[in-house]
Formats: C-alpha cells, sequence, structure tokens
C-alpha cells in the first residue's frame, strides 16, 4: 500500500480517501470493502436535524457523468453519533465527518458536537449549501462567507479543518487563498460543476430541481484545472476531486500537485474502485524509480514560453 501522509495532527493509512456522499456513512461498506485500506473516509454530509432532501427524480445519468439534486438529505448529527460512529471506530481507517449548513451558526454548533466525539478524526466542511438568511445564495460563492466560517470553524478545533471549495466561482484560487489565511490545514477541490439535463420526450428537466450536480469522468478535466490553480496559489495541501475513476487518473492529479485525491461517483460502480487505484498508483511509483506518491506530486512539466503557435514561425 502507498505510503502514510499526515494532515495537521492526523496520520493517514495513504493518500486515497472516498468523497462525501458517494460511501454512505461507511458503516454500510465493511462487508463489500476492506476500509482499513483506504486513507480515510468522508462522512455523507451532517446537518445539525435530520433533512430529507430534495425531491424524487434527484439523480440522473449523464454522457459520462451523473447530476445529481440530493438536497444534503441526512440523519441528523446526533443520530450520526448515536447509530454510526461506533462502527466506524472499529476499523483502521481515519474517518472525516463532512458538515453542511444553512447558516454560520449550524456549522460552528454540529462540529463542536463532533469534536468532542473519539473516532471523528477531522472535518471537511461543505460551503456549497443554501444560506437561508441571505436568500438561499451558496455560502461557498461568497468569499466573505467562507472567510467567515474558516475563522469560526478553526477556533473551534484542533482537528485536520478542510474546506471543500465549488468550481462556479470565476477563480477558485482567490477563495483558497482566504481558507488559508484563516488557518484551513487543506482545500477539497472541486465540489460538483452546475448541470442540466432535459428529457426530450416529455420536454422536462430529467430531476425534481431542474438542475443540479455534475460528477464522474465528464468534469475531470475541470477539475485538473482547478486544482493546478489552487495549488499555484496556496501552500496548504490540496486534495483533488473530480472523475477519478483509474488509477491513471489520480497519477494527473498528483502530478497537477493535488496531495491526497478522493474517489466519489466511480463508488456507485465499484466501491472497492479506491482500492484499486491505491494499488495501482503504488506500481506504476515503483515502475518509475520513486520510493512515494510524493516524490510525484506537483511534478508537472510546463513550458509556458513555447506554444504550437510559435513552433509554426
Amino acid at each position: 500500500m502507498i505510503e502514510s501522509f499526515k494532515l495537521r495532527n492526523v496520520e493517514f493509512n495513504n493518500r486515497i480517501l472516498v468523497a462525501s456522499g458517494t460511501f454512505g456513512y461507511g458503516d454500510e461498506v465493511p462487508d463489500l470493502v476492506d476500509i482499513s485500506q483506504l486513507g480515510g473516509i468522508m462522512t455523507k454530509s451532517l446537518s445539525m436535524k435530520p433533512r430529507d432532501g430534495n425531491p424524487n427524480p434527484r439523480i440522473t445519468e449523464t454522457a459520462s457523468g451523473m447530476l445529481n439534486s440530493i438536497g444534503l438529505a441526512n440523519i441528523g448529527v446526533h443520530k450520526f453519533i448515536s447509530d454510526k460512529l461506533p462502527t466506524l471506530k472499529k476499523h483502521d481507517t481515519k474517518v472525516i465527518a463532512n458538515i453542511a449548513a444553512s447558516s454560520v451558526e449550524e456549522y460552528c454548533s454540529v462540529l463542536e458536537l463532533l469534536d468532542a466525539q473519539e473516532g471523528v478524526h477531522g472535518f471537511e466542511i461543505n460551503v456549497s449549501c443554501p444560506n437561508v438568511k441571505e436568500g438561499g445564495l451558496s455560502f461557498g460563492t461568497d468569499v466573505t462567507l467562507v472567510t467567515r466560517i474558516t475563522k469560526e470553524l478553526r477556533q473551534r478545533t484542533n482537528k485536520p479543518l478542510i474546506i471543500k471549495l465549488t468550481p462556479n466561482v470565476t477563480h477558485i484560487s482567490e477563495f483558497a487563498r482566504a481558507c488559508e489565511a484563516e488557518g484551513a490545514d487543506a482545500v477539497s477541490v472541486i465540489n460538483t460543476v452546475i448541470g442540466m439535463a432535459v428529457n426530450i420526450h416529455k420536454r422536462t428537466p430529467k430531476i425534481a430541481t431542474t438542475t443540479g450536480g455534475l460528477s464522474g469522468p465528464a468534469v475531470k478535466p475541470i477539475a485538473l484545472a482547478k486544482v493546478y490553480e489552487t495549488v499555484n496559489a496556496v501552500k496548504i495541501p490540496v486534495i483533488g476531486i473530480g472523475g477519478i475513476v483509474t488509477w491513471e487518473d489520480a497519477v494527473e492529479f498528483f502530478i497537477v500537485g493535488a496531495s491526497m485525491v478522493q474517489i466519489g461517483t466511480a463508488n456507485f460502480i465499484n466501491p472497492s474502485t479506491g482500492i484499486t487505484i491505491a494499488h495501482g498508483v503504488k506500481e506504476f511509483c515503483e515502475k518509475n524509480g520513486m520510493d512515494n506518491v510524493g516524490s510525484l506530486v506537483k511534478t508537472l512539466q510546463t513550458n509556458r514560453t513555447i506554444s504550437i503557435v510559435d513552433s509554426w514561425l
């Protein structure tokens, strides 16, 4: 297995994680997957109270991807602590609680509850949530709010704090810098891209909310570009997410600078994808004379002074 990776005061078994919302709460799959071979599990998003989420239909397949509008449906933080966490604590992997909220105060309250729990090793903050106090616009598209959330949460925990950034902004690097300045230990890049699908026979949207979040292989080029932009803007680790299905995909993210990666939509096809990718990355490094994956990170070679056009002159 590939080498461990330390983030703040937590050491992960390896650099391969599973993305929030694609692996349940992590307690449903031990009969299918040896989760100790994963670096960590990002839990399904947790809010203070249970949420039913959006009406059906809320998932549809698209070309090379998946469109979803789940609406952050979850059992609530209290039920997670009582019903899910005891099972997760039995396994040799790190549990990163993904938090979703409709106000800054809710983010803080949920984190404080989880921070007191043994077996919760860190936090990933989903800022692609509607801010109900400000008319429903996403927290993640307002750099002032992202700054405030990061600052407030950093004051409340000494565990790793990761902010999951939306790609639906002009410059994701601006948001990453704000997170770094307020003490975030890492940023996850990217969350889903806004998308839409239409039933041409009924002339209706394929999901009830009309638009939703696009994930899967279709977004990988976007994710790589956003990771590359972010890596060159901050010094904290960047966790790459978006369309990773094979070990070759993961290698691309490491080369552009991701320190860790998350496997998302591919888990719906095969929940052991992350383990397969971990082995594939390890073999690639060995074949290329590298002792560890860290030797691969941020090794992209570019020539910005010579372009294809220049070569024609």
